[in-house]
């Protein structure tokens, strides 16, 4: 249990609930079917209404679990329902962006493996990959079945790794053992807050300095965002009169070549050797990163 003080492991108490079906096709059948009622999706109900309703809820637990015998106290409820999970906590902030980097880290790991196909640092498989590329083209209805295949190649071997235990509080997970004390105090404080000037100060600037760079990325994004606006809007006139006169030129090449020949090219002209590229900005990139953005004009 987390408390102002740290993490307390308080004992460990391991409890499985197994669930069994007679009929094993109408449990598969369960995953398919919907999680809440039919109204609950045709007439969706708004976040306040969503707050309330949960409020109302943990009310009427709590006051019937505090009539039980024995009773059940409203902290213990509040805390299984997690009723602080919208307040604002660093901890929580680091926990989630940790996790979105786990799922990331895939894709991370994809990519460097196709960049270093792309360089040649294996030739073996640079060029056996090669080889898959063009199979593919020509023969473009054996990517969808090869594509399921390996997922499924995939599900089954890591079927000997799977988990063989239910699931259990993990500290480290969500940092609960290397918190700083101040951080800990902070998310266990009262609202509005009930500490001094000079500890609001310093945690305002620590909110300040992390929402800073949150701010960064956003901007960044819309950047690229509005880049991609302004292809067709005419704020910069020479620009977008380059990317029409390219579209009805790449148009009428599209019609006369065959859309196989165009994508052998590209592979051919994406996985060419290092020795035969230039390391300067392509000039498609070029132009992306010259087209106007609303990022000046803010003051």
């Amino acid at each position: 249990m987390l408390h102002p003080s740290g993490v307390k492991k308080m004992g460990e108490l391991h409890l499985a609930v197994r669930f069994s079906g007679a009929n094993m096709v109408n449990v598969l059948r369960m995953y398919s079917m919907r999680l809440l009622l039919k109204m609950h999706y045709v007439q969706p109900l708004s976040v306040n209404q969503l707050y309330t309703s949960r409020y109302q809820a943990r009310n009427v637990v709590a006051s019937r679990l505090g009539q039980a015998e024995p009773p059940l106290g409203r902290d213990v409820v509040e805390y299984t329902l997690d009723h602080y999970s919208h307040m604002w906590s660093m901890r929580k902030s680091k926990a989630n962006f940790f996790r979105l980097t786990n799922i990331l880290a895939w894709f991370v790991a994809m990519s460097r493996f196709l960049e270093s196909l792309r360089n040649w640092h294996k030739p073996v498989y640079s060029a056996l990959f090669m080889v898959v590329f063009k199979i593919f083209v020509l023969v473009p209805e054996l990517i969808i079945p090869c594509v399921l295949l390996t997922l499924a190649a995939m599900g089954l071997w890591r079927y000997k790794s799977r988990l063989r235990h239910p699931p259990h509080i993990y500290t480290r997970l969500p940092y609960a053992d290397v918190v700083h004390p101040d951080e800990l105090d902070e998310e266990f404080d009262s609202f509005p807050t009930s500490r001094g000037a000079e500890i609001v100060r310093i945690r305002y600037d620590r909110l300040r300095s992390v929402a800073g760079r949150i701010q960064s990325v956003v901007g960044d994004m819309a950047t690229q965002g509005e880049r991609f606006q302004a292809l067709l809007s005419w704020r910069d006139p020479r620009a977008t009169f380059l990317f029409v006169i390219i579209c009805l030129v790449a148009s009428c090449g599209f019609y006369v070549v065959p859309f196989k020949s165009v994508v052998v090219l590209w592979g051919l002209y994406l996985w060419r050797p290092p020795k035969f590229r230039n390391r300067l900005p392509l000039r498609a990139v070029s132009f992306f990163k010259r087209l106007p953005t609303r990022a000046d004009s803010i003051l």
